[in-house]
């Protein structure tokens, strides 16, 4: 079992009490990453007998799971981290809406529980490779988006937009977001973009801020590579992949298309997309939709 957080959190010590007693009583010593590691051996929460520090990469690392503490912005670090792995992802939300960390603290025993018996399923997420121009091997990865987007208060871009070599459109607007299923409801989701279901193979192509009334946002499928072609009076644009942001010399390509691999996801039994969406975005509240 492996156990992964962006940072310590003093204030979380309870959650990572939780976590790591209920790994004990199930017989598990944990390998944890550096910035947890030190820290719950100084704050006694653990001994160096109950805990292994991780090593730097998970490229030969093995376990039934990886642990991520935090909110969705940690969950897709430790994407990042296992994308090339077998280790499924289980996420314990201590951010403010835990869409994809969706274990709450009160739930941890009952979870280390489930993982232990087996009882839950793999869910294969959809990851995104980013070519730059003419390069044969991948720039980065995104399991939620891939954005290209004026980095100052320029002028807006001009984006031409292929698909699978088939001229798509030309975006005059702050940016365009290739989002996967997975990632319709983050960044594309707050700028128009569809909700999509999870296991939907499909890629979304959503405008930001477009300067033509007729441009909406299009699905296509997960199989077609989209290529876009920038050009702006800036010198730099900004590219970001699940938050991680670059600035790049403006004038330039990106090819994006579906990874060989996938993040997996742990979702436990009663795992629900649809009361997620209304529990967590509020999506259709309405009063008139409670029961007397």
């Amino acid at each position: 079992m492996i156990i992964y957080a962006h940072s310590y959190k003093p204030e979380a010590r309870d959650i990572y009490a939780s976590l790591l007693s209920s790994l004990k009583s199930a017989g598990v010593t944990p390998k944890v990453c550096d910035c947890l590691y030190g820290n719950f051996i100084i704050d006694g929460l653990a001994t160096a007998g109950d805990i292994m520090q991780l090593e730097s990469t998970l490229t030969n690392a093995s376990g039934r799971a990886m642990i991520s503490i935090g909110g969705d912005g940690t969950f897709l670090e430790s994407a990042k981290s296992a994308m090339m792995t077998d280790i499924p992802i289980l996420g314990i939300n201590k951010g403010r809406l835990g869409f994809l960390s969706d274990v709450q603290a009160s739930q941890i025993p009952w979870a280390v529980g489930e993982l232990m018996r087996g009882a839950y399923r793999v869910a294969h997420l959809d990851v995104l490779s980013v070519y730059g121009q003419d390069q044969r091997e991948p720039i980065d990865y995104a399991l939620n988006e891939f954005s290209v987007s004026k980095c100052d208060n320029s002028s807006m871009l001009t984006i031409h937009a292929y698909v699978d070599g088939d001229y798509l459109t030309t975006y005059w607007a702050d940016g365009v977001i290739i989002a996967t299923a997975t990632g319709s409801t983050a960044y594309s989701l707050s700028v128009g973009g569809p909700i999509v279901y999870p296991s939907t193979p499909s890629f979304i192509i959503t405008p930001i801020a477009p300067h033509n009334l007729s441009i909406r946002p299009i699905v296509v499928p997960n199989n077609v590579a989209i290529k876009l072609v920038v050009e702006g009076r800036g010198p730099k644009i900004l590219t970001s992949m699940d938050g991680r942001t670059h600035l790049m010399e403006n004038n330039c390509q990106f090819r994006i298309g579906k990874s060989p691999f996938s993040v997996r996801r742990v979702e436990f039994e009663g795992h629900s997309f649809f009361a997620t969406l209304r529990d967590k975005l509020m999506w259709g509240a309405d009063k008139r939709n409670v029961e007397e």
